[in-house]
């Protein structure tokens, strides 16, 4: 059974960081590219970060590159999204994803960014 477990999320201020964890479990991590996807409210679901498998390469939406760093331990079957310079904008909820478990989705974890 496929498991996303999305931790790390809070309520920070503009230009502060966070550093979001998603453990999983029921695939093979190391042989699937992971993403990082964010829903703000009353939109809809928008990829921000994708690692390839074995750290080949990374890709990032253009709103967060330079600020946001994704990075993933295939020891521990995580991923992570690195985030910095938060800006309002940020806020939503992120989720991880696999895409050899498509139409699986974790809770998500809840990144508010306000002063």
């Amino acid at each position: 059974q496929v498991q996303l477990v999305e931790s790390g999320g809070g309520l920070v201020q503009p230009g502060e960081s966070l550093r979001l964890s998603c453990a999983t479990s029921g695939f093979t991590f190391s042989r699937s590219a992971m993403d990082w996807y964010r829903q703000a409210p009353g939109k809809e679901r928008e990829l921000v970060a994708t690692i390839t498998s074995f750290n080949i390469g990374t890709n990032y939406r253009d709103s967060v590159k330079g600020r946001f760093t994704i990075s993933r331990d295939n020891a521990k079957n995580t991923v992570y999204l690195q985030m910095n310079n938060l800006k309002p904008e940020d806020t939503a909820v992120y989720y991880c994803h696999s895409i050899l478990a498509p139409y699986q989705w974790g809770q998500g974890t809840q990144v508010t960014v306000s002063s």
